[in-house]
């Protein structure tokens, strides 16, 4: 490992102790400050290799310090720390142009590993700061250990064009990491299309992608764009990857290796400038030990993995989750609520089969369902059990929710028992389904545009068992967005 001289910075009297002696031990030469005035003055002087420091200190923010630090000694490398363990914490971080970004508490190993790849990265490999100003939502919640990784690999993924692969189950949030890798990149100014492979039917998925000609096929009565043409100088989403036909794989494959598709009809190449993210809910590996992935495609794709964690792997990211959506629901007029701190603790011991989804559709129902100001743990256990298929605490990964032929089965032999008759013969609820449930899917599909999401959280199905009734019917009302 290269030796340097570092410069820290930090208010933290223990804090700067600790790193004193660890980058000591390591062969560095360190001093320390306890303000923004005097690491100006270092640097300024041409003083250091390398610099770390925390971010808000009594005379300043490092923030404001290292544009000006990156102006002086464009070559200097300058890792942050903050407390503040947010994912915009860590974006600001990279705008500024920081070569790191470590939340606090940090591991002591793993910085020491950091200041030696910075100080044996040649200067010229250096990162870019951003060119422009990222948007001011924000759109990823938690300061659990887990999303602060996440939120790591995301800020060094911002000024890149790779091609991320993410991988977690339904409701962690896939479009949103997707759309936070675009809307604070350096791609932000193009759009962002997005596209789910699974809401769209197998044979239209090509035309989707490249577009068609006029007189393609049956129904081809104009030139159609197709989301790559859309998408042109932006990011490209292709969500619920694992569910793309192989013969779309194999296009799809071709745009990755040459840069290049054609329309479905057309004969002429087109060039494209497109950033692909791929998300999927389900595990690559085992759908190319089925033969129906390409393994090629996987690994063209799968060059940053991304994998988002469940819920239940970060419950204590639940409060702060809940805050944001009560937040979110008090903007939308709904009446302004908190959960107590038990109802909170029961939160954090329940499964969340739906993950982040489920927990903002349970904050929204909360919020609008109950006049209480404070929500209370007998109110949480009550929704949790009306709405779970299991008792919180229970293992509930892989467990759908009932599908709609058991939920009107239920309601027959409630509707049967409360008027005295008797329970209904074999076989009634199916004819009742038959001429009812193609004409409510495609109601609930209508009434949402097309949104898949919506439509099962209308009906109240699992969003898979809703796939599978648009399949079954072949409703074809769909918009490429779930």
């Amino acid at each position: 490992m290269r030796s340097g001289s570092i410069l820290v910075a930090d208010d933290d009297a223990a804090i700067r102790t600790v790193l004193n002696q660890a980058l000591s031990r390591a062969g560095h030469q360190v001093r320390v400050t306890s303000n923004v005035e005097t690491l100006w003055r270092w640097v300024s002087a041409g003083e250091g290799d390398l610099v770390i420091t925390d971010v808000v200190m009594p005379d300043g923010n490092a923030f404001d310090l290292l544009p000006r630090i990156r102006k002086a000694r464009p070559d200097l490398p300058v890792i942050a720390m903050s407390a503040q363990n947010t994912f915009m914490t860590a974006i600001r971080a990279s705008e500024v142009g920081a070569y790191d970004y470590l939340p606090k508490p940090f591991d002591l190993t793993e910085l020491v590993n950091i200041v030696g790849r910075a100080l044996a990265e040649p200067k010229s490999g250096r990162r870019e700061t951003a060119d422009a100003e990222a948007p001011d939502a924000l759109p990823l919640i938690g300061r659990s250990a887990a999303m602060q990784e996440i939120y790591r690999l995301l800020a060094r993924m911002m000024q890149t064009d790779l091609t991320v692969m993410i991988s977690g189950e339904s409701g962690t949030g896939k479009e949103l990491v997707a759309r936070a890798l675009h809307e604070y990149g350096r791609r932000r100014k193009g759009p962002f299309v997005a596209i789910n492979m699974a809401a769209i039917p197998r044979d239209l998925i090509e035309s989707e992608l490249f577009g068609h000609e006029k007189g393609a096929f049956t129904g081809a009565q104009a030139r159609s764009f197709g989301r790559f043409e859309q998408a042109e100088g932006g990011t490209l989403f292709l969500d619920e990857i694992g569910d793309m036909p192989m013969e779309a794989q194999t296009r799809l494959l071709r745009v990755l290796q040459q840069g290049e598709y054609t329309t479905v009809g057309g004969r002429t190449p087109i060039r494209t400038d497109v950033r692909i993210v791929a998300a999927t809910n389900k595990d690559p590996r085992g759908l190319i030990d089925q033969g129906m992935f390409r393994e090629d495609l996987f690994y063209r794709l799968n060059v940053v993995p991304l994998r988002l964690p469940p819920l239940r792997e970060r419950a204590e990211d639940i409060p702060d989750l809940a805050r944001h959506f009560f937040a979110r629901a008090e903007k939308e007029g709904l009446p302004s609520k908190r959960i107590s701190a038990d109802g909170l603790a029961r939160m954090k011991h329940y499964r969340w089969p739906g993950n982040v989804r489920e927990l903002e559709n349970l904050v929204r129902r909360l919020a609008a369902l109950y006049p209480q100001d404070e929500i209370s743990a007998e109110v949480i256990e009550q929704e949790l059990r009306a709405t779970g298929s299991q008792r919180p605490g229970e293992a509930e990964a892989g467990v759908e929710d009932a599908t709609l032929e058991q939920s009107v089965e239920r309601h027959l032999q409630r509707y049967f028992s409360q008027f005295g008759e008797q329970l209904p013969p074999p076989g009634l609820y199916q004819r009742v389904l038959a001429e009812v449930e193609q004409p409510l899917l495609i109601a609930a599909l209508t009434a949402t545009g097309g949104n898949q999401l919506k439509a099962a959280d209308l009906l109240g199905l699992n969003r898979n068992t809703l796939r599978k009734k648009i399949r079954e019917y072949g409703v074809n009302i769909y918009r490429g967005a779930n």
